[in-house]
């Protein structure tokens, strides 16, 4: 499996956004595989369609590029403390590093140059 961020679905799902085509190339080369995305992730992505009345229509973007909610854990809570106090993270990327130890995933997809570098310290590929 491989966890996506919000960086790379938001510029997928926005053909304005700057790294839009990149998004696109990057979901293409994965097609094959499991993907799945935090709630917060699934979240964060929905805001501007929402904002714009295109929450159904990003819903079902998002169903068809087979994207798997992955739930929170019951931990969830001392776990993201953890991964935000030792990581530096912001809470939402740490939410990304979580969804990919619960999965468990192989890799993080991401445009974030932190998250990729925190990823890959934890044994993910990051691509």
């Amino acid at each position: 499996m491989i966890v996506l961020d919000a960086s790379v679905l938001i510029a997928h799902l926005d053909a304005r956004d700057g790294l839009h085509d990149r998004a696109t190339q990057a979901l293409l080369s994965v097609a094959a595989t499991l993907l799945g995305a935090s709630p917060l992730t699934v979240a964060e992505i929905l805001v501007g369609p929402a904002r714009a009345g295109r929450r159904d229509e990003a819903v079902g973007a998002l169903r068809t590029i087979g994207i798997a909610e992955i739930p929170l854990p019951t931990d969830a809570s001392t776990r993201l403390a953890e991964l935000r106090a030792r990581s530096g993270l912001k809470l939402p990327d740490c939410c990304v590093i979580l969804a990919a130890e619960t999965a468990p995933a192989d890799a993080v997809l991401t445009f974030d140059e932190r998250l990729a570098a925190e990823a890959v310290r934890r044994g993910f590929v990051a691509a």
